[in-house]
Formats: structure tokens, sequence, C-alpha cells
């Protein structure tokens, strides 16, 4: 079992910058893909971000590319994502996951795919 723990959200205004982090417990989540995915109110849970199980593979969802940047270090089982320029439509709770499914499947983008999840952090942005 892996248990995971978000910090970092908060209230900012459009344009700031938050950085996101996930700390893992349990099981080493090093040979895991792990992930961002968000939530806002009366939305299904969606994809943002998800890297390798090495943290040398970003995948980003198009809305976020080039404003958000994943990252994984396994010597310390966290995850990150730093976000910048925010917008107002950045507004959810933000969770974190890891994929413990066989390395062959590569980066998934979807929710069911990912085995263990934190409770998430909220962020909201206001314009």
């Amino acid at each position: 079992q892996v248990q995971l723990v978000e910090s970092g959200g908060g209230l900012v205004q459009a344009g700031d910058s938050l950085r996101l982090s996930c700390a893992a417990s349990g099981r080493s989540f090093s040979w895991y893909v792990v992930g961002w995915f968000r939530q806002a109110p009366g939305k299904e849970r969606e994809f943002v971000a998800a890297i390798s199980w090495n943290g040398k593979v970003p995948y980003y969802r198009d809305s976020v590319k080039g404003r958000f940047h994943i990252s994984k270090e396994n010597a310390k089982n966290t995850i990150a994502l730093q976000m910048d320029s925010l917008k107002p439509e950045d507004t959810a709770v933000y969770y974190c996951a890891a994929d413990a499914r066989p390395l062959w499947n590569g980066i998934s983008t979807v929710a069911s795919d990912y085995d263990y999840w934190g409770l998430g952090t909220q962020v909201t942005v206001s314009s």
C-alpha cells in the first residue's frame, strides 16, 4: 500500500504561481507512474499531468502545457507540480495519484488506471 498526502494548495490571483507537493509513505513508489488530476465543482475528475517511473518523461493536458511542470524524486518519495501563470479555470481540488500497473503500460491519462490517491488539496484562482 502507498499513502499519498498533498500539500501546497491555496487562494491566489490570476497570473500567480503555486507549487503542489505530494509525499508518499508506505511502499516505495519508485517504479510507479505518478500523476496529478483535478476536479472542479460539478465536473468530472480530469487528468492534469503525469510522469514516468524514473521522472524523465512528463505528459500534460493541452491546457496546462507551458504553464505547469511535474517532477518526481524517487529518493525522497515525493512528486511536485509547479503551476505558473494560473488562470481562474485552474480552480479545482488537485489530487496526486500513483499507477501501480506494470511499466509497459506507459503513462495513462485515465483516472481509473491509478491505484493510489491522496485526499486532495484545494487550489482557487481569483480573477
